[in-house]
Parts: structure tokens; sequence; C-alpha cells
């Protein structure tokens, strides 16, 4: 399986793609958009072909096994096939020792700016709390450069809206952010914000996060800096928690308490948790669309779509192994990040993406409904080559009872 630090490091087969004109399947492998073509994967940061002397739009000629193994020796073009009938043999294959060797870590950017601030959040709904950390951003960046980030998690229960509708809202709810919050289908992880923030050439990066979200920031930023990104300094801010006893209500918003308000069907304590800039008509609407996303029925429970507000229900609910089992896919909430549970705590779970990250949440943090509406379904049915990494994955997820993750349970197992 293709590591997740070789993943982040196909700058050179991106250039090498792009030089040949082909498109990116989004699962390493490449084809032609002319022809429908598929010509190669990214295989240690470098395009690997299925056949060496395979020419773009034209068939391809008769390939041995041991060609199916061997890289392009460059990233140019391949010379235009002869007639079938003035073709020489085939010169001798340069041995895999030859090749240019796989680019590890981060690919090197040049660094031309400074720092980059900026704010991850879930903003589901969103509510006047939000502008805390919005502002809390501006205000400690440098020269204004800060972006807001909303996560792009969706699901019934604990993340109603779309990201697009999300994002919607929150401009209007905070005009003074407004050019500073990103709507980008690819930053969909804490990971993709950072990976383009170095490719844009920043030097550092100050993440800002609510009290809850900070510890999984600063392990994961930390641990793979130089191997995903490369910044002289990751700081990691604490935006602080909620005080529900606060007078202010900007201190007292929590978007837990907002879902259980549509759920109650209590639209005026709704109302009160936004701010002034959501005149009656579009918070109305707010309110309309958080309920029917949330799809509520009688017999809901509270535990579902705020677990903060009753986590007794959601433990006891975990411990009887109602939810969160071993093989399940889960997303962690803070971080994006989307995985196969591999080993149940007492009220943790330890999770490993599809490109080995392993990361532990906190069972109040993930959501069993695992969706992702910007990614291509499965592997499309043109590009199901045999062989291929994207087709082993896409046949993997098929498939249950897989080795996804077991090289970390040891790691874990009590002694």
């Amino acid at each position: 399986m293709k590591s997740f630090f070789q993943f982040l490091s196909e700058s050179t087969a991106v250039q090498q793609a792009a030089r040949l004109g082909l498109k990116s399947d989004q699962h390493g492998g490449w084809y032609d958009p002319k022809t429908g073509e598929f010509v190669a994967k990214t295989e240690k940061g470098r395009l690997k072909f299925y056949n060496k002397r395979q020419r773009i739009g034209q068939q391809d000629p008769p390939q041995t096994d041991r060609e199916k193994n061997l890289s392009a020796p460059s990233s140019a073009p391949a010379p235009q096939q002869e007639p079938v009938a003035q073709q020489q043999a085939p010169a001798p294959e340069q041995p895999a020792a030859q090749q240019a060797p796989a680019q590890e870590g981060p690919p090197p950017v040049e660094k031309t700016k400074g720092t980059l601030t900026i704010a991850f959040g879930r903003f589901n709904p969103p509510h006047i709390g939000h502008q805390k950390l919005m502002d809390m951003a501006s205000s400690g960046s440098e020269d204004g450069d800060y972006i807001i980030v909303p996560s792009r998690t969706q699901d019934k229960k604990k993340n109603p809206l779309d990201a697009d509708t999300k994002i919607s809202y929150l401009r209007k709810m905070f005009p003074q952010h407004s050019e500073k919050i990103v709507n980008d289908a690819q930053n969909r992880t804490i990971f993709d914000v950072l990976k383009k923030a170095h490719m844009d050439g920043y030097t550092n990066v100050k993440i800002y996060g609510g009290a809850d979200r900070v510890s999984d920031f600063q392990k994961l930023s930390g641990d793979y800096n130089g191997k995903l990104y490369q910044f002289d300094n990751i700081e990691v801010i604490d935006a602080g928690k909620r005080d529900t006893k606060s007078k202010k209500k900007v201190e007292r918003a929590e978007a837990s308490s907002q879902r259980r308000f549509a759920a109650e069907g209590d639209f005026e304590s709704f109302k009160s948790f936004l701010p002034k800039e959501l005149d009656d008509k579009d918070a109305k609407e707010l309110y309309n669309q958080v309920r029917a996303a949330m799809n509520i029925k009688e017999g809901w429970n509270l535990w579902e779509i705020a677990p903060k507000l009753d986590f007794i229900q959601l433990r006891e609910n975990y411990i009887n192994g109602n939810i969160f089992n071993i093989g399940q896919l889960v997303e962690n909430l803070n971080t994006g990040l989307i995985g196969k549970i591999i080993r149940r705590g007492t009220n943790y779970l330890i999770c490993v993406t599809e490109d080995n990250i392993m990361f532990k949440s906190w069972i109040k943090d993930v959501s069993e409904e695992v969706t992702n509406s910007n990614a291509p379904s499965g592997v499309p049915a043109s590009q199901r080559l045999v062989g291929t990494d994207a087709h082993r994955k896409y046949v993997e997820k098929m498939v249950p009872g897989s080795d996804w993750g077991r090289q970390f349970i040891n790691k874990y197992r009590k002694k």
C-alpha cells in the first residue's frame, strides 16, 4: 500500500504528468484525457508506466512481464511509435538500480512568505460564539494574513449542514471575516490545510482552535512536520473553553446547544445565539435547514446529536457495543481524519487512515456517518485496471476484515 508520506511527496509525478498532459483519477493513477487511456500510476514519487514503450493515444505494443515493473527513466514524453512493420527490437531495459531515487519528505518549496494564521473548526451550525475564534485569528495574524477553514464533515446528527450551506451563513453572520472564510473541497483535514500552506511558501503557521481540539492539533501537526510539510515553527493556540455561566452570549454559545434547540423546536433560544447581522428571515431559514438536515423525529436522543450534553448515555451505548465497533470507519470531527477502528479503549478509539496515519479520538469527537461528497465514488469502471493501487484499494474497501491498520495493534496492546 502506498504510504501517506509518498502520496504527499508526489510533486515530481505531478510535474511529469503535467508535461505529458495527463489527468489524475484522484487515486494515484493518471490517464490521457483525450483518449481516456489509463497511462501510469504514481509510485514512490515518480510516474510508473504500465508499458515502458507505451505511446499515448496509440495501441500498446506487446509488453513483457518485466516491463510491468519498470518505470519510465525520465519525465520527457516518449518518442512517436514507428509503424509496426518498421519497429526495431526494444532496447534493453534500464536496471531498477539506475532509476532516480524516490523523494522523501515534503517537496522542497522556496519559503517566500512569513506566518499564516489558521482557524480550523466545524462551525456546525454557526453561532455567535464563533466570532471569538475568528477575531482571535485576525488579531493574532501578521499583517492580516489569516484564513478561516470550516471542515467538510457532514452527518445528520452532529454536523447537519453541508459545507456550502454552512459557509454561506458564516459569511452572512461575520461579514468582517467574509473574505477570509475558505470554501475549498481539498481542505478536508488539518493536514490538507498545512500541506497547502507549505506549498504556498509559508515559513511558519499558527493554528487557533477550541480547547477540545488543541491537543489533537498539537500532536498531529508536530508529528508530521518534516514528513508531510515543512515549517520552521508550528504554534497551536487555545481559543478557550465555552463558559456556560458567563453573562456574555459569545462566551456561552456552543453548537451542541444549537442542535438541541433545533431538535426541541425552540426557535427563540436558537435565534438568541445568532449575531445581529443575521436578520429574522435568515435566522428562521438557518433554523429550518438545521432541523431538516437532522431529520428530527420523535424519540431522538440527545447523546447522538449533542454528545457533550449527554456523555453518560453516549458512554453506556459505547460500552454495550451499540456504536464504534472494531473495523468500522469513523471520522474525527476535530481534524477531519477518516480511519478504521482497530482498538476500543475505555472512552476512546485508536484508528488508522487508509494511508496509515494513526490517530486517537475520544468517543465524543467521532462520527460513524462518514461521507465525502467531494470525492469520487470508488474507482471509475474505465480505470479499474487489475494490478494497480487504485484497483486494490477499491477491492479492499468492499472486503471486510482486511489488514488495514493491523501493524499498529501491538503498539497499544496491554502488557
